[in-house]
């Protein structure tokens, strides 16, 4: 049994690209996670019709950008849209271990062993499997097993890893993003469709 327990909260929004970029350029001005969150949520940032809502998706938004040091915070908000759905799917994958886990083991796997598609079988294959470690898997229901796959497959899309199709899509990453990556010890690398030695 795997003594550190997934959180499998990641329901509450994609990418959630747009929103993270206001959120971060916030805090970059501000220097203060809370400040921010107040801020959020007083003038309505993310301009959610429902207090429930907005206060949801700060929470979420800010619980995946402190993951990010400040060189990575200001490479996210100076980037174009596609180095932007990089940086925050590093954050995403930092965040929570089961998409890291996903990402490294089936996404990237799958990439790197010439497979050139991801099904939905092979989500429900690797909770499956995981289950055997993760006994907190084991009271998710089927519906909420169906919303995790359906918002963790719309992650994929948005930042283009995979098509409509669900065909995977090469990762390509820009030197100023790979040297990022590689002052922290290049381990999120393995998040990409992409082989180690590309760079």
């Amino acid at each position: 049994m795997n003594s550190q327990k997934y959180n499998m909260s990641f329901t509450a929004g994609a990418l959630l690209q747009p929103e993270s970029v206001t959120i971060a350029k916030l805090y970059l001005e501000l220097g203060d996670w809370d400040l921010v969150k107040d801020k959020v949520i007083a003038e309505n940032l993310l301009q959610s019709r429902a207090l429930s809502t907005l206060k949801r998706l700060s929470h979420e938004i800010i619980a995946r950008l402190r993951t990010l040091n400040i060189d990575e915070l200001t490479l996210l908000i100076e980037s174009e849209r596609q180095e932007q759905a990089y940086i925050l799917w590093i954050a995403i994958c930092r965040y929570y271990h089961f998409i890291a886990d996903f990402a490294t083991e089936v996404l990237r796997e799958r990439f790197i062993t010439f497979k050139p598609d991801l099904q939905h079988s092979d989500f429900d294959t690797f909770l499956n499997r995981k289950c055997d470690w993760h006994s907190e898997l084991d009271s998710l229901s089927i519906s909420t097993r169906k919303k995790l796959r359906q918002v963790l497959f719309k992650m994929l899309r948005d930042a283009n890893f995979l098509d409509r199709k669900n065909n995977i899509q090469a990762t390509m990453l820009s030197s100023r993003l790979i040297e990022t990556i590689k002052r922290n010890g290049s381990r999120d690398i393995k998040y990409f469709t992409i082989s180690e030695n590309a760079i």
